[in-house]
């Protein structure tokens, strides 16, 4: 077996490993909500998560292309592999130290600013262009939709059902939530799975085992199994954060959040085939939600950790990265 073969498995397998903490970190996206205001319990939300993760993944690849070929240039043969398997270390590094402190960072602003670190230390070209179109200015546009749209969604129910009994309320939307965490779970497959597939084609092209950036069958399945069986592992520092620090949610507000985020979702990945974090999509859908209570009910001290989260999350994985490409390639020689 030749190095550069043992460089591409390597990879691949460490790909899957980003792909399963992208699972157990952003868990608490999809069903922290639910959990939370107990439309479900732990185990039974983690195991739908699962399922419609696993389901999500597999039915598009639109993110994927964008994310193996729209982010850096194709990297060449093992100086090629070394990069990629940098970003990966550089991502992976980045999800876990923001898992302990239990923030909802993005692991997908952790793998760009893998792969662009990674590319800037091995003087690799970055296509700066499709960074500020595909990520940045999606970075920016989607929390502020996700924000906007929840809040608005929130007043429509608190107006629409302002002469019914709360506890009836309550119930409905507590059953609602079972159909809005299932499709923010699928949702999180539609995007988070992709860019892991996109990153072992990116893979497979640097090698030189396909030419082109489509995503084969047995890459989309076993993304789709390793996001899947991460998601099942759960991320209870993180749901904690998100389902109760962030503001204190009752069953409507639970259901106004993960259907807007889950639309911004599927807008994303269908329609734009862009890479959008679902951690933001759903943290700025909370906030919505809860500042129809009054604005001092969101806790903007804990927010404020979350996006300066969010602001360090490209650089610092970059950094890793970086640091990681340059003492391999001394190791390789």
């Amino acid at each position: 077996m030749s190095a550069e073969l043992i460089g591409l498995v390597a990879i691949v397998a460490i790909a899957l490993a980003f792909d399963y903490t992208n699972g157990f970190h952003d868990a608490a996206n999809a069903i922290a909500t639910a959990i939370s205001t107990r439309a479900l319990t732990p185990r039974v939300a983690l195991a739908m998560a699962a399922v419609m993760n696993l389901a999500g993944a597999v039915v598009a690849t639109g993110v994927a292309k964008t994310v193996g070929s729209g982010i850096i240039a194709k990297p060449e043969g093992a100086t090629g592999l070394t990069l990629v398997f940098s970003a990966l270390v550089g991502a992976i590094t980045w999800n876990l130290i923001t898992w302990y402190f239990g923030l909802p960072s993005s692991s997908s602003h952790a793998l760009i600013g893998g792969l662009v670190g990674a590319a800037l230390a091995a003087s690799n070209d970055v296509k700066w262009d499709g960074v500020i179109d595909k990520v940045v200015i999606p970075m920016v546009i989607s929390p502020l939709v996700g924000f906007g749209v929840a809040y608005l969604l929130m007043l429509a129910i608190l107006w629409g059902f302002r002469r019914a009994r709360p506890g009836r309320v309550n119930t409905g939307f507590r059953h609602a939530q079972v159909f809005s965490a299932g499709a923010m779970a699928f949702g999180h497959g539609l995007q988070d799975a992709q860019k892991t597939m996109g990153v072992i084609v990116l893979a497979l092209v640097t090698y030189g085992s396909q030419t082109d950036f489509d995503v084969p069958l047995w890459v989309k399945l076993s993304a789709a199994l390793a996001i899947s069986l991460g998601t099942y592992a759960g991320g209870w520092r993180i749901m904690r954060t998100l389902g109760r620090r962030v503001i204190q949610l009752d069953p409507p507000r639970g259901f106004a959040a993960e259907t807007t985020a889950a639309g911004v979702l599927y807008t994303t990945a269908f329609v734009f085939a862009v890479p959008v974090s679902t951690t933001h999509t759903i943290t700025s859908a909370v906030m919505g939600v809860g500042a129809t209570r009054r604005l001092s009910a969101v806790r903007w001290g804990v927010a404020g950790n979350i996006v300066l989260a969010w602001v360090l999350t490209i650089p610092a994985a970059a950094l890793v990265a970086a640091a990681f490409y340059e003492v391999a390639r001394l190791i390789v020689g």
